[in-house]
């Protein structure tokens, strides 16, 4: 009987990514799915440490772990607290059998009875990895960071940034047969600078992936690298999402965060995509209470949220990371004044998306098809925002025609449009205008792929 795994993804799409391509090395040593956590031979955690309370998530799921897992199964902990905290975290807690860091094969056999295996076996951004078991998944098209932003230490442990070849995201896309790629970096944008090939492979990157899907989406760029290029590139995918890494809008708060910008240069970028794309859609995120942040830094704040209208935005208590620029700022905001921010700011925004869905009542959408019952329009990224509730007897994996009827809160109620009387077909939003054509991704049959996928 095959030996089984278990494997929990914590953090970002990012590192869903890696877990995928743990999977790939999982099945090829013949391992096989577990049904449930009870019955697995290895219990992998793939851990995230990019703030503190990202790391106490972690230590807190390999405790629920260790205590849930058979007793004679082995439980293996990877990932970002592996690897930045691998030592401390061995010392203190011995219920984990292995810490393996970036580049250690996870797996039962030989490397069970190594207590520190070498260290770059194999390069996790280049492994295959199984088909998707849903009709959309991330890729990751580069690892690691070249910037120096105050609060992060990221670089410190993914390094320097590395893009992978254009022919090797293609071949990974098509092995996935999905229906929407999302692609993922630390520095999306900067994908391809550190080969030397000019600063936009971004856009040809985006060119190509929609030639073979039906949707891309791209998460995480930084605002100074929004070019005109590439913001008609994302305009003409069919997929009008912006992700922008803005951090904050006070010019002085983001010069001690190492950051380029400001509010108004924010404000006049949206307002010139949206110029060129009405039903453009922003997500950000914010960071509350880094060293200095003074009243007038929140105020400013909270107007341009208020003026901004993102449709989706995610504030977050500033974590102080050792070795970062920021832990060795005077000006620390006290907790409960930052968490007095961080309250009014989710507050306010929480209003404005709710607003923001009410007005979709009544317009038709082209959707994608998750799974039985629930939806997305290219306004939603998967598992970061709102979802749209559709028939159950929509097909899983298709694209669909629907129409709003109701809001509740950041997710949407739809009918089929057959349901309805026709509206202007100019009104509905369409999958990719780059790609797509008749025969392609949209209009392709998607079916689940067999057992190889890991329960995560």
């Amino acid at each position: 009987m095959a030996e089984l795994y278990w494997i929990e993804t914590l953090g970002c799409p990012k590192n869903q990514v890696d877990s995928d391509k743990l999977v790939g090395t999982m099945v090829a040593d013949g391992l096989q799915p577990a049904t449930r956590l009870e019955d697995a031979d290895l219990v992998v955690v793939n851990t995230c440490a990019f703030i503190e309370e990202a790391r106490q998530e972690s230590i807190d799921t390999i405790l629920e772990l260790e205590q849930a897992r058979r007793p004679d199964a082995e439980l293996v902990v990877t990932g970002c607290l592996a690897e930045r905290h691998g030592d401390e975290l061995a010392e203190a807690l011995p219920e984990i059998d292995r810490v393996a860091a970036f580049g250690v094969p996870v797996s039962l056999g030989p490397t069970r009875a190594g207590s520190s295996p070498r260290r770059s076996q194999f390069d996790l951004l280049e492994l295959p990895r199984p088909p998707s078991a849903v009709p959309w998944a991330y890729v990751k098209v580069a690892e690691g960071c070249d910037r120096s932003c105050g609060f992060c230490a990221i670089p410190s442990f993914r390094g320097k940034q590395r893009s992978r070849s254009i022919e090797s995201i293609l071949d990974e896309v098509d092995r996935l047969a999905v229906q929407e790629v999302v692609l993922v970096a630390q520095d999306l944008a900067a994908y391809g600078r550190d080969q030397g090939r000019g600063s936009r492979r971004i856009v040809p990157l985006i060119e190509q992936v929609a030639t073979r899907v039906g949707w891309v989406r791209l998460l995480y760029l930084y605002p100074s690298d929004l070019t005109d290029e590439l913001i008609d590139t994302v305009c003409r995918s069919g997929v009008p999402y912006f992700d922008l890494s803005l951090q904050h809008v006070s010019r002085p708060l983001l010069r001690a965060m190492r950051r380029w910008g400001s509010g108004e240069q924010f404000i006049d970028r949206i307002a010139d995509i949206r110029k060129r794309e009405p039903a453009a859609t922003f997500r950000s995120n914010f960071i509350v209470g880094y060293p200095g942040e003074t009243e007038q830094d929140h105020d400013r704040l909270l107007t341009f949220v208020e003026e901004a209208r993102l449709d989706w935005c995610g504030f977050f208590a500033y974590s102080e990371e050792e070795g970062t620029h920021g832990a060795g700022l005077d000006g620390k905001v006290p907790t409960t004044l930052r968490d007095e921010r961080l309250a009014e700011l989710r507050a306010l925004q929480d209003r404005i998306t709710s607003e923001k869905r009410d007005a979709m009542i009544g317009r038709r959408l082209s959707v994608l098809v998750d799974r039985p019952g629930i939806a997305r329009s290219p306004a939603e990224a998967p598992e970061i925002d709102g979802i749209i509730t559709v028939p159950d007897d929509l097909p899983v994996g298709r694209f669909a025609t629907v129409e709003v009827v109701a809001a509740e809160g950041p997710d949407l109620v739809a009918v089929a449009a057959e349901s309805v009387p026709p509206v202007d077909q100019s009104s509905i939003v369409e999958p990719s205008l780059l790609g797509g054509q008749p025969g392609s991704a949209d209009e392709r049959p998607w079916s689940p792929p067999g057992p190889t996928v890991a329960p995560v």
